[in-house]
């Protein structure tokens, strides 16, 4: 199968990982992590692959994470959750500014959000993966952050469902870059098609 196939807008969802205003944009509660994702340009080149992707009839799908101010349904079952919820305060309470998409995806109304209020990873019981079956999804290009753990777990349980999954390697993050650009290399290039943001841009020109 060509790439330009793989990628056929009919049957592909760009998925956005926590592109959230309290994660990796103004109000983000980890300074590594925002300043990463601009180094390597993250949040302008997952702009440019969602206006993309609607120009040409992809669906456009953004994951965000989003909980009760009581926690009610959330648990802290590891360190990472736990820290989260520490550092993070209130930024990624139900109705705070944090939970707000960054402005350079460009929401549109077409876009679908599916908002987690527990665990790591997009898939595990969220409609994610109905919302995509439902618009006859095949492919899921995966963007966002972070490579460490959540880009990481949405790769993982997508190809477990049956995905072909493309990550453009400048529209995801990993702390530190260089970590991140391990993971992809050793990891994520076993899993799914690694391409850039020029590449998948221009098989949908």
């Amino acid at each position: 199968m060509t790439f330009a196939a793989r990628v056929a807008p009919a049957n592909t969802a760009v998925v956005t990982m926590e592109l959230q205003r309290g994660v990796v944009g103004d109000l983000a509660a980890l300074p590594d992590l925002r300043d990463a994702a601009l180094q390597v340009g993250m949040p302008a080149n997952a702009g440019r692959i969602c206006q993309a992707g609607r120009s040409v009839g992809a669906t456009v799908v953004h994951c965000v994470a989003a909980f009760r101010p009581d926690r009610q349904g959330s648990v802290t079952n590891a360190r990472i959750l736990a820290a989260s919820e520490r550092l993070n305060g209130d930024r990624l309470d139900l109705g705070q500014p944090g939970v707000e998409l960054i402005d350079e995806l460009d929401q549109q109304p077409s876009d679908l959000v599916v908002t987690r209020s527990h665990g790591l990873t997009p898939f595990v019981a969220t409609e994610l993966d109905q919302l995509l079956r439902n618009t006859g999804t095949t492919t899921v290009v995966a963007v966002g952050n972070s490579v460490n753990i959540g880009v990481l777990g949405l790769v993982l349980a997508a190809v477990d469902l049956g995905y072909q999954v493309v990550v453009p390697r400048d529209a995801v993050v990993g702390v530190p870059v260089s970590y991140g650009d391990t993971v992809i290399d050793h990891t994520l290039s076993l899993l799914a098609t690694v391409v850039t943001t020029d590449e998948l841009v221009a098989a949908w020109s």
